[in-house]
């Protein structure tokens, strides 16, 4: 029996305005069973949320993932750190281009994939300067007045 598609997707505006994204990448999230029904519950945030190294280990700080309502005993840490999983080329990678400077780990969306897994994309990002944010500010104005004309 095929699983029901989910329509979870939790997305960090944020990022896209405060980031210039390089290259993304999606990685499964180590989760516990609470973790899981609160994310396809829709409770979770990725609001400052980035990754960082320990070791050769990719892990991701600030998601929030609220606790599950029915949880007894063994609820989790709404903050605390998810180890990420990705191939060991990606993960090399992404290790090399974190340590040049101004390069950071963004987490930009988490969602349910076909197989019932929740995804982590998380993007390769350079943070945007003053003038950078005006311009995106003033290209969204823009589009918004083409989108008002044309209806």
């Amino acid at each position: 029996m095929a699983k029901a598609k989910s329509k979870v997707e939790i997305k960090n505006k944020r990022a896209s305005f405060e980031y210039e994204f390089i290259e993304s990448f999606t990685a499964g999230i180590v989760l516990t069973g609470t973790e899981i029904k609160s994310i396809r519950a829709g409770k979770a945030s990725l609001t400052d949320s980035y990754c960082y190294f320990v070791g050769t280990e990719l892990f991701v700080k600030n998601m929030h993932v609220a606790d599950y309502w029915w949880g007894t005993f063994n609820k989790h840490d709404p903050k605390r750190d998810r180890k990420l999983l990705l191939t060991k080329r990606e993960l090399r990678k992404l290790k090399r281009a974190s340590q040049e400077k101004g390069m950071t780990m963004v987490a930009t969306r988490i969602f349910i994939a076909e197989n019932g897994y929740a995804k982590l994309n998380l993007s390769l990002a350079r943070g945007k300067r003053e003038y950078d944010k005006r311009q995106t500010i003033k290209e969204k104005d823009l589009r918004r007045e083409m989108d008002r004309a044309g209806h």
